[in-house]
């Protein structure tokens, strides 16, 4: 019965074990993904000023607002 026991005992610890190591590597992976957003989104804020000022230069170049001219 003590070895019934035992042997319970130490297959309910290794499922915790494995439960907490896929939980930590679930973490990690949504850890990177949201980390690769931020990297993305940054990159698209960036293409979308650099895009409005070019387009605010040429309006300014055709309505004579341009002083670096």
């Amino acid at each position: 019965m003590a070895d019934n026991k035992q042997n319970m005992s130490y297959q309910a610890g290794q499922a915790t074990g494995q439960t907490k190591e896929k939980a930590s590597g679930m973490m990690d992976r949504a850890k990177d993904a949201g980390a690769s957003a931020q990297e993305s989104v940054q990159q698209t804020g960036q293409q979308m000023k650099e895009k409005a000022q070019g387009a605010a230069d040429v309006v300014k170049d055709k309505t004579g607002m341009n002083k670096n001219t």
